[in-house]
């Protein structure tokens, strides 16, 4: 449900990603400060100069691309941008989704907002009067090697073309902007370049993947927990002495987690020393969880860097008095795309080692438990399948795991020679997410089905919440009813912050040990 929408406002202050979440996701308002619409305003004022001056300027007042060297005179500028959003308006497939949309809208008016790209302060206006009233324009998919084409189709409806989702229907852009009085302006010179060009898409829709994964993250600490209580898991390979000589701060960190969670657990106590040692799905969770995790802080910085960058092609620079044009790659989005394909490797390894907790939950020959979580097995089958099916998303999310930047193919003649295919690398990350929540969820059934099936005195603080709170929603599965309907509710519930962040709070204020120091994973900028 949305909440009361609030204002995020760019200024000089450094943007993370929460803050593009907050009004992708959560519909807070956008505005930019007076300094940063001056600046607009200004490099917009040297490219009509030098529009107008006769000299060649790449890309604002010349061809694009392989035409860069085709000198334009002014009357053909508004031509060309709007020629160069048709031309570039080829993308295919799906349709992203509004929150997609609306990132990396948001991402192109901070682009924008550092007053280096030259554009007509209009379409910037019109950008957040778009994400302001909630007017989403409809984005195909598929079709950008790194830029380009999503963009192309936000342009579009900015100049009244295409469609536009808008009060939950998609309408022709000429019906919504009716309801919500707009007028679209004239595009002039630059304008087509700098709508198309930059890393906003993948830039927006890496900091969607950003909140997706920490929130996933958080919930491979507490479902693992589940998983090794229930599998009567050996505390010692949680022992801080023992993490601390791994010389790995993640890893440390989630044994923490692990032992808030765990912590007032009768059955464990009771288990001590009832096997020498559990299978590495179990007693691996600090190392694994700790080294995905890193990934997703390394993930962070490159797209936070990212996002506070000037991303167009050419810049308009200010030098004291002057403005000076530089061609130059800044739109090239290596680092964006390898901070993706880095974190979807994490995302696989978090399914695998889910996939392989799950496993030994159902399996007779791995546990202590009813065969297959079923009191009734051979004439039930319990959760056996619901297993397989996480062997297949794992398995796809392997296969999702193979990077997408050092794919190369040759565009735009002989000038683009090397592409970061960031907005792919995006996506997949995004597909992969959405596999490790169902695998994740899988999990979560199979460890509360176990739980019920113990008998103990008591399980942890933190593993105690996280199964009374599945219950209040997910009844016992006793094949009374289809399982695809306990794993699409539990996946829903996970997918909710704030499930999460009771089960964490929950566990420290019980035990006072401090969850993990990952607070900004849950918390909106603007709360």
């Amino acid at each position: 449900m949305k909440t009361d929408p609030m204002t995020m406002i760019v200024n000089d202050t450094p943007l993370r990603w929460q803050d593009i979440v907050d009004v992708a996701r959560n519909h807070n308002q956008l505005a930019l400060s007076a300094e940063r619409w001056q600046g607009i305003e200004e490099a917009r004022e040297a490219v009509e100069t030098m529009a107008d001056s006769g000299k060649a300027y790449y890309g604002i007042n010349t061809g694009l691309g392989a035409l860069c060297h085709v000198v334009l005179n002014p009357t053909q500028l508004e031509q060309l941008s709007w020629h160069t959003l048709m031309s570039h308006a080829c993308g295919v497939g799906q349709p992203l989704s509004d929150e997609q949309v609306r990132a990396i809208m948001c991402c192109a008016v901070v682009n924008y907002s550092q007053g280096c790209s030259g554009i007509s302060p209009w379409v910037v206006k019109a950008l957040v009067y778009f994400l302001n009233h909630e007017v989403t324009p409809i984005v195909p998919s598929q079709g950008s090697v790194g830029y380009l084409s999503h963009m192309a189709h936000i342009g579009l409806a900015l100049i009244g073309e295409g469609e536009v989702s808008y009060q939950g229907k998609v309408q022709p852009c000429a019906e919504a902007f009716q309801q919500i009085q707009y007028c679209p302006g004239r595009l002039g010179a630059k304008d087509g370049l700098s709508l198309v060009n930059g890393t906003p898409a993948m830039t927006g829709l890496a900091c969607l993947a950003l909140a997706d994964s920490g929130l996933l993250a958080q919930w491979a600490d507490v479902v693992g927990a589940m998983s090794f209580e229930a599998l009567f898991g050996q505390l010692d390979a949680f022992d801080p002495a023992i993490l601390a000589r791994k010389n790995d701060p993640e890893a440390i960190e989630v044994g923490k987690t692990l032992r808030s969670l765990l912590a007032g657990s009768a059955l464990l106590a009771s288990k001590q020393g009832h096997h020498l040692q559990d299978a590495l799905s179990l007693r691996a969770i600090p190392q694994v969880h700790g080294t995905c995790w890193r990934q997703w802080h390394h993930a962070v910085e490159q797209i936070e860097n990212e996002l506070n960058a000037s991303t167009d092609n050419p810049l308009v620079i200010k030098e004291e008095d002057s403005y000076r044009v530089v061609s130059q790659a800044n739109p090239h989005g290596e680092a964006v795309a390898q901070a993706c394909d880095f974190l979807a490797i994490a995302i696989s390894e978090w399914s695998a080692i889910s996939e392989r907790r799950s496993y030994r939950l159902v399996t007779p020959q791995a546990n202590e438990l009813p065969a297959f979580l079923s009191p009734e097995s051979g004439v039930k089958s319990g959760m056996m399948i619901a297993q397989y099916s996480a062997a297949s998303l794992a398995a796809d999310n392997k296969r999702l795991a193979q990077p997408c930047v050092v794919d190369n193919y040759l565009t735009s003649g002989l000038q683009e020679d090397h592409l970061s295919f960031g907005d792919s690398a995006a996506l997949k990350l995004t597909a992969a997410l959405d596999n490790a929540f169902y695998i994740l969820a899988i999990e979560y059934l199979l460890a509360a089905q176990a739980f019920d099936l113990i008998e103990s005195e008591g399980f942890g603080f933190g593993t105690t919440r996280a199964w009374q709170q599945l219950r209040e929603q997910v009844a016992f599965y006793d094949e009374t009813r289809s399982l695809h309907v306990d794993i699409k509710r539990t996946y829903q519930i996970m997918r909710e912050p704030g499930s999460i962040k009771t089960i964490l709070e929950g566990a420290s204020q019980s035990t006072g040990m401090s969850w993990r120091g990952h607070r900004d994973v849950l918390e909106s900028r603007t709360q």
